[in-house]
């Protein structure tokens, strides 16, 4: 499955994110993104944004 590229991806936007310390297990967490980190229109490991709740991490799927 192909990450989201930056263009598909807005605050406030329902998303799945892998954290940086969950990278090696691909654990996911879900949230709404408040702001997009990454400048590029895409990134391999995905684009880096931060959630409501203040958590940062790179985007895999996005749910809405």
């Amino acid at each position: 499955m192909a990450v989201p590229t930056r263009s598909q991806i807005s605050p406030g936007t329902e998303v799945n994110i892998v954290l940086k310390q969950h990278q090696r297990s691909g654990t996911l967490t879900n949230g709404i993104v408040s702001r997009l980190l990454t400048k590029s229109a895409n990134h391999p490991h995905g684009i880096k944004v931060q959630l409501e709740d203040g958590q940062v991490g790179r985007v895999k799927e996005i749910l809405s």
